[in-house]
């Protein structure tokens, strides 16, 4: 009875070893670092054109985490505008509001969050939100980190307003698809 307690306990874990090399949670030299309040780590304030002219600040980047998840702190200035409804094939997102008022969409279900509230948008399913007050604030996690680093990297660097045929591939570019149009108030 023991050695068939024994063979089940042990190949349980089997899978695991059998599919590659484990890696570790981080490619990080194993230390914390601190971003003070109103930086972004990395890429300093990034400034967007298309889907808004909001300032994304990159708290926690994919390379910390070895890919696990991406942290942002977004300073919403666009009342009124947000994004097309749009699909993450490979992140869920988690939102915290930490100043302001949001209206979000999450598949056929719309939302209004403020200050202090959060909201989960799994992946693959359809989303947008769209800024209610004049500013705000909310941090954005992306987990696992994908390709949405490089996504604002993309939106910052732009000189002009961008079509929606050329948000549509930059999206594409950064493994979403757009689906519809922005989310308007309600």
């Amino acid at each position: 009875m023991e050695r068939r307690h024994f063979i089940q306990t042990s190949l349980v874990g089997l899978p695991l070893v059998a599919g590659g090399q484990i890696r570790p949670a981080s490619t990080s030299p194993g230390k914390g670092f601190k971003v003070s309040a109103g930086e972004g780590r990395l890429h300093g304030h990034m400034k967007l054109l298309g889907v808004n002219s909001n300032i994304m600040d990159l708290k926690v980047s994919g390379k910390d985490t070895n890919g696990g998840l991406a942290i942002f702190e977004q300073t919403s200035l666009s009342p009124g505008r947000g994004t097309p409804l749009h699909v993450h094939f490979k992140q869920d997102e988690v939102f915290y509001v930490l100043d302001g008022e949001y209206y979000f969409q999450v598949g056929e279900d719309k939302y209004s969050l403020k200050t202090g509230e959060s909201i989960f948008l799994p992946r693959q399913v359809p989303h947008a939100w769209t800024q209610v007050s004049q500013t705000g604030r909310m941090t954005v996690t992306f987990q696992p980190a994908g390709k949405l680093e490089e996504f604002f990297v993309t939106l910052a660097a732009l000189k002009t307003e961008p079509t929606p045929q050329e948000i549509a591939k930059i999206f594409a570019a950064n493994e979403m698809k757009v689906v519809g149009p922005p989310l308007k108030i309600g």
